[in-house]
């Protein structure tokens, strides 16, 4: 299961280190935000991600997949076999 988030304010910065956490893919869509909270967001997510040793890919410019650690692992080990 991979829960996408579409934060209307920073304050739902808590749903994205919740989901994450406990081991759930978050596509964050920050489509909604204006820039300045959406570069927040991002930087929230990178330590987010570095802290719990997961990975992050940006899908476009304004929407990013967080994936927690062994996620990114079987994803780069797909990748290698195809």
């Amino acid at each position: 299961m991979i829960k996408t988030l579409c934060p209307r304010d920073y304050n739902e910065a808590l749903y994205v280190g919740h989901f994450f956490r406990t081991g759930t893919p978050v596509v964050m869509d920050l489509t909604k935000l204006p820039d300045s909270e959406a570069k927040q967001f991002v930087d929230f997510a990178a330590g987010l991600v570095f802290g719990r040793g997961g990975d992050m890919d940006r899908l476009s410019p304004k929407v990013f997949l967080l994936m927690p650690r062994g996620m990114a692992e079987r994803s780069s080990v797909a990748d290698e076999a195809q």
